[in-house]
């Protein structure tokens, strides 16, 4: 194609791809948290398939995009302010982060002691997995999609930098899994970053719009700092 003979082409593919790996993060610590409450046979599944879907609804609503577009028309006004369907989903998908992140909190501070008597619990089936999954897919992919449209004039360019994302954090999902949950402090710490990302969906449905780079700056910020108090820890052991 003629489009692949240009450089700006391939500028506008890495850059595209790194931004959606970038926006990717907070659906790979969900998808991490949610299969932590499966067996352990099942955690790599969920995670493939939780990815999987995620590449397939991004796609699908890529091809679909002349009527996501039409999804920020109003269809509610309440006095002067109008809500879309884009903001209806962003506000069921920022309750139900919010809902999801702090009963998850709620449980890690319940175990305890009891963590190890506990570990061995199945405390979510496959099904409800995969449908929460898919329920928070749904929400981040309006992002990933915005992202893609305003990047670029070429369906091809987009469908493809969604593609190479996805199988990219599908390679490092398992390893960034592992690291969350075998680290108590990180994965309380990615369970406080999903309420920040539940609180940016209200907020953005309401119009009130915060840059995502302020959240992300944070997460960097608060990982350099337990970055720093795990090597202080792994010092005092030594």
């Amino acid at each position: 194609m003629e489009i692949f003979l240009h450089s700006e082409t391939w500028i506008s593919l890495l850059t595209l791809t790194f931004l959606e790996i970038v926006l990717g993060i907070d659906n790979i610590i969900f998808i991490s948290i949610v299969s932590d409450r499966l067996a352990v046979e099942k955690q790599s599944k969920a995670r493939a398939i939780g990815l999987t879907l995620a590449i397939l609804i991004r796609v699908l609503l890529l091809f679909g995009i002349s009527y996501i577009v039409h999804l920020t028309d109003p269809i509610l006004t309440i006095k002067d302010f109008d809500l879309s369907a884009r903001d209806l989903i962003l506000i069921a998908g920022g309750l139900f982060l919010l809902a999801k992140s702090t009963s998850e909190i709620h449980e890690k501070i319940e175990e305890g002691d009891e963590k190890e008597e506990k570990k061995n619990v199945v405390k979510l089936t496959m099904q409800k997995a995969i449908i929460q999954i898919i329920l928070l897919d749904v929400v981040f992919s309006f992002d990933s999609i915005l992202t893609a449209v305003g990047l670029s004039d070429h369906l091809i360019i987009m469908v493809m930098a969604v593609i190479i994302s996805m199988l990219v954090m599908l390679a490092f999902a398992k390893k960034v899994s592992d690291f969350v949950n075998r680290n108590p402090t990180v994965k309380m710490l990615a369970l406080a970053f999903l309420i920040m990302i539940g609180t940016l969906l209200l907020l953005d449905g309401f119009h009130v719009h915060v840059p995502k780079g302020y959240i992300y700056f944070s997460l960097a910020f608060s990982l350099f700092v337990e970055f720093l108090n795990q090597k202080i820890r792994q010092g005092k052991k030594a």
